[in-house]
């Protein structure tokens, strides 16, 4: 697969002769519904001897505009793995800002759609919107693809319990710390991933070392877990994790605390994916370190068990 950013310019260099197929999206999370989408796409252009080509935001069009309750379900580096394993052939990933959100419907496709992509087939759902103030939707696209020779096809929602599988509503379950439902609508377990830095180095003076890592303010997700993590050369190792501002030693940055039981290692300014199993508790204030210590040790023995079940 191949990655280009800008929206400018001419066409893509490792286009098909014969053009795309594209779909276009946030595909945050690149959930079950995502992945019908992509394989589509990507059996059409096989079949028609095109490129498969994915056009996606960052940040997300809703983080851009501040809604609230939005937050990235995955970030660059897993939705380029993500991508690569559905066998995509382009991925243009354009920066959402004022200048991009300015252009209007007709100026976004004959820059990017027909300019960059040289678009034959364009695969979007019913509900989609595009250009300055949401104008452009499925009905302008189609005219455009008339104007400019390509064809819009929408695409069948994915249903999961007479439901569909939306972003949204797997950000509202992980909100609710539902990871069962969230892990049934993503087609995978929800990880969060982020390289880890320096902190005070308390929990190793407590005796429960601790890698931390940074926390998105607009993701709500707070309080205590067992957890298990991924990367450096870690898979699925059991751990627990505090989530939260460390209101028990006056903190106040957001952070996610990550004490990996018997763990020897260092992954200072490494990678790593945090795995949510379940939730313990909401965060709490101690009256002493060493009542703070005790609830931390009976944490642990709480997640070692979750985890071993």
């Amino acid at each position: 697969m191949k990655l280009y950013r800008n929206y400018s310019g001419g066409a893509l260099p490792a286009l098909n002769p014969n053009g795309s197929v594209l779909t276009i999206g946030a595909f945050d999370g690149v959930h079950r519904g995502h992945q019908g989408i992509l394989q589509r796409v990507v059996d059409r252009a096989r079949a028609q001897d095109r490129s498969s080509a994915l056009l996606s935001f960052s940040p997300l069009p809703r983080e851009f505009f501040g809604q609230p309750g939005v937050f990235a379900l995955s970030n660059f580096r897993q939705k380029f793995a993500l991508f690569s394993g559905l066998d995509l052939d382009i991925w243009l990933q354009l920066r959402f800002n004022a200048a991009l959100a300015a252009l209007q419907p007709e100026e976004f496709v004959k820059a990017v759609l027909v300019g960059r992509l040289d678009v034959r087939e364009v695969h979007v759902g019913e509900d989609f919107r595009f250009g300055a103030k949401r104008a452009g939707d499925i009905s302008v696209l189609r005219e455009l693809g008339r104007k400019f020779g390509f064809d819009v096809y929408a695409f069948d929602e994915v249903l999961c319990a007479s439901q569909r599988v939306s972003a949204s509503r797997i950000r509202s379950h992980i909100s609710q710390t539902d990871f069962t439902t969230a892990t049934q609508l993503l087609g995978r377990a929800y990880r969060y991933q982020a390289r880890v830095q320096h902190g005070q180095k308390l929990g190793r003076t407590l005796g429960y070392p601790t890698a931390n890592l940074p926390w998105p303010q607009c993701n709500p997700l707070r309080g205590i877990f067992a957890v298990r993590v991924y990367g450096a050369g870690l898979i699925a190792h059991p751990a627990v994790a505090s989530l939260g501002t460390r209101p028990a030693v006056q903190g106040k940055e957001l952070l996610l605390e990550v004490h990996l039981f018997d763990f020897s290692g260092d992954l200072y300014g490494k990678r790593i994916e945090v795995q949510f199993e379940q939730k313990l508790r909401d965060e709490e204030n101690f009256s002493s370190l060493e009542a703070l210590v005790q609830q931390i040790e009976a944490d642990a023995r709480a997640a070692r068990q979750i985890l071993a079940a």
